[in-house]
């Protein structure tokens, strides 16, 4: 388990923005709607991401997991043609799901710290350990959001996922 920088540029998607729990009944909203605009939109392209963040001066794993806050992203097929999201509201708007919380973002992370965290999501902290240290190593800072791509189902017993950390330079 050893981290790596890499360079991430625009990167465009279907995106949710939510404050809840992982799991919850509002996450769990939120997940339906992008899948079902995503499958309008011709499927999805890529697996579900997050990008998680708490407005708490605490770290983010002290903060009761009810506030935290996330944007879910999904890549999806045709989310750059111009009216495709529209297009796709329309049409699954009759399903009942809140489609019109479905936005398409564009977003650019830069220089990143990643691992791939091969353990259960109570186990992250391990694997963030291991990237702070890097990063300290390194003398690189924060500069954005938390960000995990789930290479695994949710619910799988065996859950693989992309930890990934923008960073920059410090200042010192």
């Amino acid at each position: 388990m050893t981290p790596v920088l890499t360079t991430y540029g625009p990167v465009t998607c279907l995106c949710v923005t939510g404050m809840g729990e992982p799991g919850g009944a509002e996450h769990a909203a939120a997940i339906r709607a992008l899948y079902t605009v995503a499958s309008a939109m011709g499927g999805p392209a890529g697996p579900l991401e997050g990008l998680w963040w708490v407005e708490d001066e605490r770290h983010g794993l002290q903060v009761p997991r009810e506030l935290w806050r996330w944007h879910l992203l999904l890549p999806a097929a045709g989310v750059a043609e111009a009216g495709a999201l529209e297009r796709a509201r329309e049409v699954t708007r009759p399903s009942g799901v809140a489609v019109d919380r479905v936005v398409v973002a564009t977003f650019t992370e830069g220089e990143c710290v990643e691992l791939v965290h091969a353990a259960p999501f109570s186990e992250e902290h391990v694997s963030l350990k291991v990237m702070e240290e890097f990063m300290a190593e390194r003398g690189l800072v924060v500069n954005g959001l938390h960000h995990e791509v789930y290479l695994t189902a949710l619910d799988d017993p065996d859950p693989r996922t992309v930890l990934r950390q923008p960073v920059r330079a410090g200042g010192g």
